[in-house]
């Protein structure tokens, strides 16, 4: 299993994009789900641009930056890894 794969179908892979403002601190973006099945495909560099396509041409990526996450269809939540751990 590829690192963003989730064993069970109710819960699938997901980024959460933030854009660093000087003055405001991290604003957040929006969420994509992880789609790609071919898991060579997927890196950061690909993340960042894919988050780029999200907020528009005239956003630069040096100040986006995202976070993986699990969305648990089930229970209707987002699990957020414990970086603290």
């Amino acid at each position: 299993m590829g690192p963003t794969m989730v064993s069970e179908k109710s819960k699938i892979v997901a980024y959460e994009f933030y854009f660093r403002d000087p003055v405001r601190g991290y604003q957040f973006v929006g969420i994509l789900p992880e789609r790609r099945t071919d898991q060579k495909r997927v890196n950061k560099d690909s993340i960042r641009r894919w988050g780029t396509k999200l907020t528009g041409k005239t956003t630069s990526s040096k100040g986006l930056c995202f976070t993986k996450v699990i969305i648990d269809r089930d229970k209707d939540r987002i699990i957020r890894p414990n970086v603290f751990t």
